[in-house]
């Protein structure tokens, strides 16, 4: 398991949670791109081949969703 992409992932889960929603998808998948293509070229593994690629950035889309999706409903609900 890859951990600069996991953990890049959730900083941007953390990070887009603050945006609105339609600036998350706005902001969100570029910079899973980018992280993902970062994280890629950090390893060395774009030595190897760039098909890692299509494993880093679905690692941190995901790592970033499932964080925003944690923090979404681990907040308690205002009752009316």
């Amino acid at each position: 398991m890859e951990v600069f992409p996991v953990f890049s992932g959730v900083l941007l889960g953390v990070a887009l949670r603050f945006l609105s929603p339609r600036a998350r998808w706005r902001a969100g998948a570029p910079l899973a791109l980018a992280l993902g293509l970062l994280s890629t070229v950090l390893s060395g593994e774009f030595l190897e081949s760039w098909g890692f690629l299509v494993v880093d950035v679905p690692l941190v889309a995901g790592a970033a969703a499932v964080t925003a999706a944690a923090i979404h409903f681990a907040r308690p609900r205002k009752e009316v």
